[in-house]
């Protein structure tokens, strides 16, 4: 056992309240108590206790849509709009490079960046699955590996059927992995048909699992469904029965008034993407109207190719700004708000708010330690949840746990996680950077 004895506590067991004096027992892999730090330390003296102090104790950050491997094609295809980004760049250099060991080694890397900035959990969205989850456990993180789908032949499948057959035996290798995950996610309206999307709604429904999908990301996107099928993706989607509380609108930047509604009223949830929505011109999302509807917002950064950081902090900050300068008002999306969408919020969207996003006992305990008060950014301290939320920063995480293991400590990652990142930051430098660039 471990007690955790941070200065401040921030739970985030849907509000954004701050204890003090408090601490944080953890069992193996759960949070079992959680209370007056004196009490706890009396009641349990054979745990080891872990002094945080000038630290806030908070629930790990959770990206909710990311495509971890491209960190290797990070600078690769920059100032594009995203139609010549894809056809021109990134497809080409997939289809020359997205093989299992890309994969693998993409994701460590990018699992690596996120768990030194505090993210202990993100939702991928790529080929070969079983890579994916495999570089999660050996670097430590928590995954929700996308079972994801194509309609366009890759390295990895020829067609939607191998897809997902492909999917679901990566998932049943790993079924017994506690910290690996599994959602649907089919690529985009445009890249996927409806037979393919009425046997995804089917399997979520099955498997209860979430669904994840790049929708109404540009205007053209829209535009050219309108005159290619007559209506919106959006009402396609409703007509095939995707839109409830299982399904992730990635992107969602040209959504209207009434499909926000819509979404509110079915459960579903609009995953921001700030920066690629930005360096990809594709728009701002109606963050702001979305809030107002009830829809559930979550944030995630997209894959390093379209943002080129994999950074909650950043990421949380700007949406937040983007929502207060669109809408007018000052107000919307609060530092409470934005820190609840990264972590409580984030783990409803993707139907996991019974294990992780939130400091509650029986909980898995996914945590971080940031220090508040240490640099000259971090001070001074007139409002802890602001200061997290508009000055956090990743080099202020120094501690964090996955699953009640230790995977970060005093801002290094423990053990042969950093032996392995190190080995593949090396073959990054000497192999897949030329091979990027031999792509051309």
């Amino acid at each position: 056992m471990q007690l955790l004895i941070p200065q401040w506590l921030l739970c985030l067991n849907h509000s954004a309240e701050v204890l003090e004096n408090h601490a944080v027992l953890l069992n193996e892999n759960l949070i079992l108590a959680i209370g007056p730090r004196n009490e706890l330390v009396k009641q349990y003296p054979q745990a080891e206790p872990v002094d945080l102090t000038g630290q806030v104790l908070m629930p790990g950050l959770i990206n909710c849509h990311t495509h971890a491997a491209m960190n290797l094609l990070r600078g690769a295809a920059d100032d594009l709009a995203l139609h010549d980004w894809l056809q021109t760049r990134i497809w080409p250099l997939e289809g020359a490079l997205a093989d299992a060991e890309f994969v693998y080694d993409g994701t460590v890397l990018a699992a690596a960046e996120m768990l030194l900035g505090g993210t202990t959990t993100f939702n991928d969205m790529y080929f070969f699955p079983e890579q994916v989850a495999q570089a999660a456990l050996d670097v430590g993180s928590r995954v929700f590996a996308g079972i994801t789908v194509i309609e366009f032949p890759t390295r990895y499948a020829s067609e939607a059927k191998q897809y997902i057959e492909l999917g679901l035996a990566a998932r049943d290798k790993f079924i017994l992995e506690p910290t690996v995950h599994w959602t649907l996610a089919p690529h985009a309206p445009y890249t996927v048909s409806d037979e393919t999307f009425k046997h995804m709604a089917m399997l979520a429904e099955e498997m209860d699992l979430p669904i994840h999908c790049h929708l109404h990301e540009t205007e053209s996107e829209v535009n050219d469904a309108i005159s290619r099928d007559g209506i919106r993706p959006f009402e396609r989607f409703e007509n095939l029965g995707l839109i409830n509380e299982r399904f992730m609108a990635v992107h969602g930047v040209h959504l209207s008034e009434r499909e926000l509604r819509t979404m509110a009223a079915k459960g579903a949830s609009l995953v921001h993407c700030p920066s690629s929505n930005l360096k990809l011109a594709s728009g701002f999302a109606p963050v702001a109207g979305a809030l107002k509807a009830g829809v559930n917002v979550v944030v995630g950064t997209d894959g390093a190719a379209s943002n080129n950081k994999l950074d909650m902090w950043d990421e949380g900050r700007l949406a937040s700004l983007l929502c207060k300068g669109t809408s007018g008002d000052a107000t919307a999306f609060n530092a409470g708000e934005l820190l609840l969408s990264m972590t409580c919020h984030a783990a409803k969207a993707l139907g996991a708010d019974h294990l992780i996003g939130r400091i509650a006992i029986g909980l898995q305990a996914d945590l971080i330690a940031v220090a508040v008060g240490e640099a000259p950014h971090q001070l001074p301290n007139h409002n802890l949840t602001s200061k997290l939320a508009y000055s956090g920063a990743s080099r202020d995480v120094t501690h964090v746990w996955v699953a009640g293991v230790q995977v970060v400590q005093s801002q290094q990652l423990v053990g042969k996680r950093s032996e392995l990142v190190g080995e593949i930051m090396r073959k990054t430098q000497r192999v897949w950077q030329t091979r990027v660039e031999k792509v051309g």
